[in-house]
């Protein structure tokens, strides 16, 4: 477990007080574009054993695990919000899981949205359910699809939404989310060959996005991480359960390293936290304060680092509450 050393003060907008210097380049000059993806409730084994020919193609492009951990509370909201703002359910402060009260009730922290409007990047949030408004601070999100309260769109249909704002918009920072796993989860059971046909459908999604980066020419400068909130066993999912705890992880792009499995670096342990601080990290976004997350540095093929600049190497913008 990791030990959090540094408490959380809210009026200084980060996981802590400790200001954060300013990151001068980037890792891989090439990447100017990020998409995160993420497939609620993608149990790794599910989509190993799922007929899920992108993931696959991703995964021989780039770098992986299928050992990544989620939060301790592994359900939706709390965990997305970690994995968009770098920080544990007990710093961001969203610990409710549905559309919450109102007033809408947003981060104690801010999100990746927010500190890429602040770096002068457009962005986007497209997502299977309602409650993902908790992360749609009003003014950070350029491009919002987001189903009525209380309701779900179909994982094509989200896809479909964001190919389209790629297409219109290329926004710089998109962030797309597919729930039709873990609603398979909850009405059938994990692992289920209804599951498995549920992870058929996000695969098929996440190739409509990446076909409409490849037709707008943006493949090639564009960073990819696909993960997860949570897995879960029989039909649901939550705290103490290691099956809902573990979660892939997986990246690809320019400078990435391909067909690379992250467990061959044993003191590796990514967590859902170190999606916003990676990307924050390849894109050059200026973190306000310490953060739990860490960028995954193995990720990057240390030739494609600019000069002198080795992978290996902390970035100085990003201080971290934990050890990796």
């Amino acid at each position: 477990m990791r030990r959090f050393l540094l408490v959380f003060i809210v009026a200084l907008g980060g996981c802590t007080g400790r200001k954060a210097p300013a990151q001068t380049t980037r890792p891989v000059d090439e990447i100017r574009q990020v998409v995160v993806i993420s497939v609620d409730g993608m149990r790794p084994d599910v989509m190993l054993r799922a007929d899920a020919p992108n993931l696959r193609s991703l995964m021989n492009r780039g770098s992986f695990t299928f050992w990544a951990w989620t939060t301790e509370v592994s359900i939706t909201l709390p965990s997305h919000t970690s994995m968009l703002t770098g920080c544990i359910p007990e710093h961001h402060g969203i610990l409710f899981n549905d559309d919450g009260p109102q007033p809408q009730v947003y981060p104690k922290v801010p999100t990746l949205f927010e500190l890429a409007h602040r770096s002068g990047y457009s962005t986007a949030l497209c997502a299977s359910k309602s409650k993902f408004a908790a992360l749609a601070r009003p003014g950070s999100v350029d491009w919002l699809v987001l189903p009525p309260k209380g309701s779900m769109y179909p994982d094509r249909y989200v896809a479909e939404q964001a190919a389209k704002i790629i297409v219109d918009h290329a926004p710089q920072v998109l962030f797309v989310h597919l729930g039709g796993v873990d609603s398979a989860g909850h009405h059938i059971g994990w692992g289920t060959p209804q599951q498995l046909a549920a992870m058929h459908e996000a695969d098929a999604s996440i190739g409509i996005v990446l076909d409409a980066l490849k037709k707008q020419g943006l493949l090639d400068s564009t960073f990819i991480l696909v993960s997860a909130d949570h897995g879960g066993s029989g039909r649901t999912h939550g705290r103490d359960d290691w099956r809902s705890r573990f979660i892939p992880w997986i990246t690809a792009g320019p400078g990435i390293k391909a067909g690379y499995d992250l467990t061959l670096d044993r003191e590796l342990k990514v967590h859902t936290e170190d999606t916003f601080a990676t990307v924050c990290w390849l894109m050059n976004i200026a973190v306000p304060g310490a953060i739990d997350g860490h960028p995954v540095r193995q990720i990057v093929d240390e030739r494609s680092s600019p000069s002198g600049q080795s992978s290996s190497q902390a970035p100085p913008s990003i201080p971290s509450a934990h050890g990796s």
